[in-house]
């Protein structure tokens, strides 16, 4: 087996299979989203990652400033879908449920005068 460099992670799958994966973050970064998107063809399935900063309730156009595009196959795009299904399944049986904004109902980082949902704008 090849010697790992500093920065790389090596897993093997717990399935009956000797494939041994290795996590190279050297080029990873890390960037803050508070709006996605997605939207998709036969072919592919594209998120949209993005910021917006409307502070003020009054606002009626928001800019999203989006940052990251990431194109998926679709089974890439439903492997992934099962994953954040699991993550989130784990994440409530630890935090108790996550309880998705009724329609008008502000969102849990918004400010106490706003009067709309990252949501409502895509």
């Amino acid at each position: 087996m090849m010697q790992q460099s500093g920065s790389e992670r090596a897993r093997t799958s717990s399935s009956n299979s000797s494939v041994n994966i290795r996590w190279d973050d050297a080029n990873m970064r890390s960037v803050y989203s508070n709006v996605c998107n997605v939207a998709g063809t036969r072919e592919e399935i594209i998120l949209l990652f993005g910021v917006h900063q409307a502070w003020q309730s009054e606002v009626k156009d928001v800019t999203v400033q989006l940052q990251d595009r990431i194109i998926l196959s679709p089974y890439a795009a439903k492997r992934l879908n099962l994953l954040l299904g699991r993550v989130l399944e784990a994440y409530e049986s630890r935090y108790g449920p996550l309880q998705l904004e009724a329609q008008g109902q502000r969102g849990p980082s918004e400010p106490l005068t706003a009067g709309w949902r990252e949501t409502d704008r895509q």
